[in-house]
């Protein structure tokens, strides 16, 4: 069927057509067929995304050619998401090493580190330590240490799966001296540590979406996706542990999702602040250590 296939012209337009004539489901970086197969073809060739045109008419060896059928098929019959295909995704334009051990990165606290955290944050440079909790790939934890320098970074998970990954992508931005991975259920490794802020993108799918995932999502580690029936235990802890674990003046952002009406519901009178994102100010919010103390969450 790929015998006729010699170019990378070629194999775009075989990859397009096959992801037309399928079910498979965008989302992990792309919304439609063209921008998933260049994200395909061009990583699986170890060429840069934006290099394309200029090797768009350039003839593939036979064993590159193979490796392409076996990828496309694999992306069409078992729906393995391209970032698994290849080993990498994208976000706010760095590259991080990923496989099935982590979620595939994705998330709106990437676009709202991109100004530092301000007006909240007044001075980055004056940050001396972040978390990432629930940090799956260590992504917004690399992006934490791009937005504050002089911090030193915690990135933490329960999964030592997830914390291999981490260190990955902490060893390919030469961040060792800065940004350390911790294996923790959410706080408990973290006695006695203090952060000037604390981020979190944790498990925030509800049940009844659960049970609705699409196959591509199926295929990520379910632990880091599903929260409980409202999809909000992980919100909870952090809600209720982070005053501990933040220095006065400290901030937390936490993503959740769609899940603000439940959120409200559940925390009536919390002065949750919601974040500007691309999607909307739904999906977002910031705490000060302040605000969690007045509300008197505390658990421990």
């Amino acid at each position: 069927m790929t015998a006729n296939l010699h170019t990378i012209r070629d194999w775009l337009r075989y990859a397009v057509s096959r992801f037309e004539n399928s079910d498979i489901f965008y989302g992990h970086g792309t919304d439609n067929s063209y921008d998933e197969a260049v994200w395909l073809v061009m990583s699986a060739l170890h060429l840069p995304h934006d290099t394309l045109d200029n090797f768009l008419d350039a003839r593939l060896t036979t064993q590159e050619c193979e490796h392409l059928a076996t990828l496309i098929e694999k992306r069409v019959t078992e729906h393995t998401p391209t970032a698994y295909l290849v080993n990498e995704a994208w976000l706010r334009g760095y590259k991080f090493y990923v496989d099935e051990r982590v979620i595939v990165p994705r998330s709106f606290i990437a676009e709202i580190l991109e100004d530092g955290l301000q007006p909240w944050v007044e001075f980055p440079e004056m940050v001396e330590s972040a978390a990432d909790i629930c940090t799956g790939s260590g992504c917004l934890g690399v992006l934490l240490a791009e937005t504050f320098p002089n911090a030193h970074i915690d990135v933490v998970d329960i999964s030592p799966d997830a914390i291999e990954v981490c260190n990955i992508n902490i060893q390919r931005y030469g961040l060792e001296d800065q940004v350390q991975a911790v294996q923790s259920d959410m706080f408990a490794a973290l006695k006695g540590r203090k952060y000037d802020v604390i981020i979190s993108n944790p498990p925030y799918v509800d049940a009844p979406s659960m049970a609705e995932l699409p196959a591509e999502y199926r295929q990520e580690p379910q632990l880091a996706l599903g929260s409980g029936v409202a999809g909000l235990d992980h919100t909870h802890t952090l809600l209720t542990q982070a005053s501990a674990y933040l220095n006065d003046g400290g901030i937390l952002v936490v993503e959740i999702g769609h899940n603000r009406d439940a959120l409200h519901a559940a925390y009536p009178d919390l002065p949750f602040t919601w974040l500007d994102t691309s999607a909307g100010d739904q999906l977002v919010f910031m705490l000060t250590k302040e605000d969690l103390v007045e509300a008197d969450l505390h658990t421990e």
